[in-house]
């Protein structure tokens, strides 16, 4: 008789005996095995005030760690003061009607007849910010698998210095490249979309110009934020666990099987923030915008990305303020005050969700 071999109980309860069950019986072990070790190895960290500093130098960074920290705080608290105190006359008098009308009317001969509202600038910046991730995310996620996982060690370095150069270029370099360089390109794009497509609201034209839309201000955003989004990506992506990578390859399993039930779930958290970042960018980018898209208050344009006519809250900004009447200065910070709190919200929203991540590793 042979040898039986030595089966672990715990195998014999995934039925049927599956790849995918198997390896997500292994990630599921190697969180808990990896909590174990965690908790007899490193000690809850120490917070501020539970333990007190024994020397001077102790002291000395401890007290610039908390004013560095309680600095930037302040910071962000002056800037929503400002912002709210000098925007307070004109949101009182418009009321919601600030955020969801459509009315931008500056008359300095009869300050009665102002009217300052920005919803079609807010939806705009919604719309563009979406079209960006939309092209975006699934760009940043796969090069990041492509860096991390398939690419040789040169190629993965120098995609990665790539990656990092291109997210440090200037938002007024990439607006002029997008206006002289993309724009007769993606016009093209567009005529292809409302030829082939044109039954789909989403790709209709109506006005027969296709330069300065949503559609090709998405684009520019979308260059802007995917070296973010690929940075965060890889990083979390690079810090899964090589044993479960070896366990589910040794079982079998293809590349593309470990890459999505092993290191998708680990890096989940992270590239959601990732992600968020990015809409955080793409929420407030100005310069690139004002290039490439025509701000339109008449109309707002909910859905036809290829109409040349649309909104955003920061290029509105920088295109009235140079001539703006100071009651106009009033309306265009409190248009900032609210530009301010969407993007606070969104970052808000980002760390909780990479928080969320981790405590369900630890969990």
């Amino acid at each position: 008789m042979g040898c039986l071999p030595i089966v672990n109980q715990e195998f014999l309860r995934i039925k049927p005996f599956s790849q995918t069950k198997v390896i997500r019986f292994l990630n599921d072990k190697n969180v808990v095995e990896t909590q174990e070790i965690t908790n007899k190895s490193h000690p809850e960290p120490i917070r501020l005030g539970r333990e007190k500093s024994r020397t001077p130098s102790d002291k000395a960074f401890s007290g610039t760690i908390v004013i560095a920290a309680l600095s930037s705080l302040a910071i962000l608290v002056a800037i929503l003061i400002y912002l709210a105190s000098s925007s307070w006359p004109v949101l009182q008098k418009e009321g919601l009607d600030f955020i969801t009308g459509s009315t931008w009317v500056n008359s300095s001969a009869n300050p009665e007849e102002q009217t300052f509202q920005i919803w079609p600038m807010l939806y705009g910046t919604f719309l563009n910010s979406m079209l960006a991730l939309v092209i975006a995310v699934p760009v940043s996620i796969l090069l990041a698998i492509f860096i991390v996982f398939i690419a040789p060690d040169r190629l993965s370095r120098t995609l990665t210095v790539l990656v990092d150069v291109l997210a440090a270029i200037p938002s007024g370099i990439i607006g002029l490249w997008g206006f002289l360089v993309f724009t007769p390109v993606a016009e093209g794009w567009s005529k292809l979309l409302n030829q082939y497509f044109f039954l789909i609201p989403f790709f209709r034209n109506d006005q027969d110009q296709f330069a300065r839309s949503p559609f090709i201000a998405g684009w520019v955003l979308a260059i802007m934020i995917t070296p973010i989004i690929t940075v965060v990506a890889r990083e979390v992506l690079s810090q899964t666990p090589q044993e479960l990578l070896d366990a589910a390859r040794g079982l079998g399993g293809s590349l593309w099987g470990a890459v999505k039930f092993v290191a998708l779930p680990h890096a989940r958290g992270g590239i959601v923030g990732g992600v968020m970042l990015g809409l955080g960018r793409a929420l407030g980018e100005t310069i690139a915008i004002y290039f490439v898209l025509n701000l339109i208050f008449e109309k707002v344009n909910y859905f036809q990305i290829l109409n040349p006519q649309g909104g955003a809250i920061a290029s509105m900004i920088v295109a009235k303020f140079g001539e703006a009447t100071p009651d106009e200065i009033r309306a265009l910070l409190g248009a900032g005050l609210i530009l301010f709190l969407m993007t606070l919200v969104v970052n808000l929203i980002a760390n909780w969700i990479v928080a969320r991540s981790v405590r369900e590793k630890i969990a």
